[in-house]
């Protein structure tokens, strides 16, 4: 893999969630082979016109140190470090409405050391950037955290610094409600992926607890390695639905309980919009408001596949399956129009992304 193929799976990954409706996404990047660059990803991403919160992923622990990760792929604390700075000193972008933001991300605590987060965790708050990592995807990790660390991985988390309204988690489905207030306390944000949970049978995360909590919650989509598809509007639904599959294992009923609630169609929609907005520690995105950015997607209900449900056009874009927008606009400006990309050519890149997944292939 090359830093050409960095730019041109970063293009078709914000493409689809384009044509899904979205108008920011973060992406954590942390294998850099073949002189690649997180560069790769800011310079594709500004192309097709999407808000991105470009996460500088890296891996400091390699198998022989008792990491996850082959030796071949991990780099030095120090180089990492000073990519870091670099990238945050030549990209991040802090005032509203900003295109391009840096977020400090060591991959998860399978393949870094505690100093590379703490040192981590200071160069992101000597800047004022935030933070991100997997944490708690699968049970096994518990184990491998107690037996590396002394600490279950929240306990870890907390131990490292990395608590606070500047952290979020992706996945953090193995969790207990001790755990949860700790989130809850310190502010941490939870980027909750739920088809790609179920394709990796890791379990399913409590967002219910989470938000009665008062724990900010996002949707992920994943990497293609871990969901073959990035469409975020069926990511509201995937949410909305595990949620209610995860109430029928736990034996809810509404007959039995009739104060409870399943999820909502408007609730897993927040989460796909406001929570997200949240999870990021934006506050200029998020909701069609005065004084937030010209972000929004629209759907014409007029399609068979909506056929009979335009008496509630939100429950209608969550239950029903999901279809390309019609329109995807971030900033005032048309990234998605009548159904088709206006930014980038969707056939070209078609064709870019098949060479490169065949020359890997081979």
């Amino acid at each position: 893999m090359n830093a050409e193929d960095i730019f041109i799976s970063t293009q078709t990954a914000l493409s689809e969630l384009a044509l899904s409706g979205c108008t920011t996404a973060s992406d954590h990047l942390y294998l850099f082979p073949n002189g690649s660059k997180l560069d790769d990803e800011i310079a594709a991403a500004k192309i097709v016109g999407l808000r991105l919160q470009a996460s500088r992923g890296s891996m400091s622990l390699g198998e022989s140190k008792g990491g996850l990760p082959p030796d071949s792929v991990v780099d030095s604390e120090d180089s990492i470090l000073k990519d870091s700075q670099r990238l945050i000193q030549q990209y991040h972008d802090s005032k509203p409405g900003a295109f391009t933001q840096i977020v400090l991300a060591p991959c998860s605590p399978f393949s870094v050391t505690s100093d590379l987060m703490k040192q981590s965790a200071k160069l992101a708050r000597e800047y004022g950037v935030h933070l991100h990592t997997h944490l708690a995807e699968t049970e096994d990790e518990e184990q491998f955290c107690m037996q590396m660390f002394g600490h279950r991985p929240v306990g870890y988390m907390q131990e490292v610094d990395w608590v606070g309204a500047d952290v979020w988690f992706a996945h953090a489905v193995w969790v207990n409600d001790e755990e949860i207030n700790v989130f809850a306390k310190h502010n941490c944000g939870v980027a909750h992926c739920p088809t790609s949970n179920m394709r990796l049978a890791s379990g399913i995360a409590p967002i219910k607890e989470y938000r009665k909590a008062g724990v900010n919650v996002g949707l992920g989509v994943d990497g293609s390695a871990s969901n073959d598809g990035s469409h975020l509007l069926a990511e509201v639904r995937q949410a909305m639905l595990l949620s209610r599959v995860k109430e029928g294992i736990t034996g809810y009923s509404l007959s039995s309980d009739p104060n409870r609630k399943l999820m909502t169609a408007r609730d897993a929609l927040y989460l796909g919009t406001r929570g997200g907005a949240a999870v990021l520690g934006r506050t200029d995105i998020g909701s069609l408001e005065v004084g937030k950015c010209a972000d929004f997607y629209a759907i014409n209900l007029n399609h068979l596949d909506y056929a009979g449900a335009g008496h509630d056009p939100v429950s209608a874009v969550v239950f029903c399956q999901p279809r390309k927008v019609d329109y995807t606009v971030v900033g005032g400006k048309f990234v998605v129009k009548e159904g088709q990309l206006v930014t980038v050519d969707e056939h070209q890149l078609i064709e870019k992304h098949n060479k490169a997944s065949k020359k890997l292939l081979s």
